[in-house]
């Protein structure tokens, strides 16, 4: 059986552990990396940016 893992502890350092595994794929953390999943995100910040200018309460509030 195979693992395949985009997320490892302690990014971008990849253990010699999981390097040294024949059943274990290793791949780029790049979920987010789609044109529209990027654009989204963008958009997403600029709703945030207005909310707060506006009074409003930021949707994707980081406290």
């Amino acid at each position: 059986m195979t693992g395949w893992l985009d997320v490892y502890e302690n990014e971008p350092r990849v253990t010699e552990e999981l390097l040294g595994m024949e059943n274990v794929v290793l791949l780029p953390h790049l979920g987010s990396a789609t044109r529209e999943t990027r654009v989204a995100m963008g958009m997403r910040v600029l709703e945030n940016v207005e909310a707060f200018f506006a009074g409003r309460p930021p949707r994707d509030r980081v406290a």
